[in-house]
Parts: C-alpha cells; sequence; structure tokens
C-alpha cells in the first residue's frame, strides 16, 4: 500500500465511522455468533462455527485495512485558489457528447471511488482527464469501452 492516501474529508469521516462501527457492534455481534455455536457442541462438524469464524476472520481483515488507511490517509481539500477548475472534491456536471446524456460526479481518491454512486476516482480514466480542467473544456476520456467525449457544464465544491 502506498505511503499516502489522498482522500476528501468526507471520506475520511466515513471511513472513521465505518472503523468505530466494526471495531464496537459489529466485532461484538461476531463474537456473541461465535459463542452461540461454540454452545452447540462438536466444532469439528459445527458449521454455525465454522461460518463465525470466516466471518470474524473477514471483520479483522476488514478492520486492518481500514486502519491502515487512515493512518496513512493525506485529507486534501478542494484548493481555494482552484476556481472552477476540477480538483479532488470537485462536483463536476458532464454533458456525454456521443449519446447527449448529462450526469453529475465528484472527483474522490481512489480509495473511496464507488461508480455506481458516481464518486469517481481521480486515478481512473475520466478522473485523471477532468484533473485542472474547467467549465466548458470538451474532453476525450481513452477508457476501455473506447474513446468517450464529454462537455464540462459545471465545476463545484
Amino acid at each position: 500500500m502506498a505511503n499516502e492516501i489522498l482522500l476528501t474529508k468526507e471520506g475520511y469521516d466515513k471511513l472513521a465511522k465505518e472503523l468505530d462501527e466494526l471495531k464496537g457492534p459489529v466485532r461484538q455481534q461476531v463474537a456473541d455468533a461465535i459463542r452461540e455455536a461454540k454452545s452447540h457442541g462438536d466444532l469439528r462438524e459445527n458449521a454455525a462455527y465454522h461460518e463465525a469464524k470466516l466471518n470474524q476472520t473477514r471483520l479483522e481483515g476488514r478492520i486492518a485495512d481500514l486502519e491502515k488507511v487512515l493512518q496513512f490517509a493525506k485529507i486534501v481539500e478542494r484548493p481555494a485558489h482552484a476556481g472552477n477548475s476540477a480538483h479532488l472534491g470537485s462536483k463536476i456536471k458532464l454533458k456525454d457528447l456521443n449519446y447527449g446524456d448529462e450526469m453529475e460526479i465528484t472527483l474522490v481518491g481512489s480509495f473511496e471511488a464507488d461508480p455506481a454512486n458516481d464518486l469517481i476516482s481521480i486515478t481512473s480514466p475520466l478522473g485523471s482527464a477532468l484533473i485542472d480542467r474547467s467549465t466548458d473544456d470538451e474532453i476525450e476520456v481513452h477508457a476501455p469501452a473506447g474513446i468517450q467525449k464529454y462537455r464540462i457544464l459545471a465545476v463545484g465544491r
């Protein structure tokens, strides 16, 4: 993992909240499930016990990942001098010039990217094409699906 992980303030807060939830109530629920499964006897043939232990392993892995990310996180705010150019944390309204569709996205760090919820990583083809671009700029994105063309309709916070 890189020494520095870029996150927006919202992304950092979301990950910190998830970590608190996992270390508190979720960890307690998994421990309770293990205790309950143990009470049913022979552990060698106890599917509930093996499932609970697998859930515990996954949970502890996620907790370790989140702790490492938050340890190396660098919160990056959209620069005040950015004007109307796109940076990490920018909300951007785009028009797809191939199909005429309009969409709104937010540029985020790679760890908090979620394309299904319009959170686009600055390291993705679309995100990297938008960095330092302004309203009315047209961009070409070389993506696995081919070349896509967009016009930036608005850049905001």
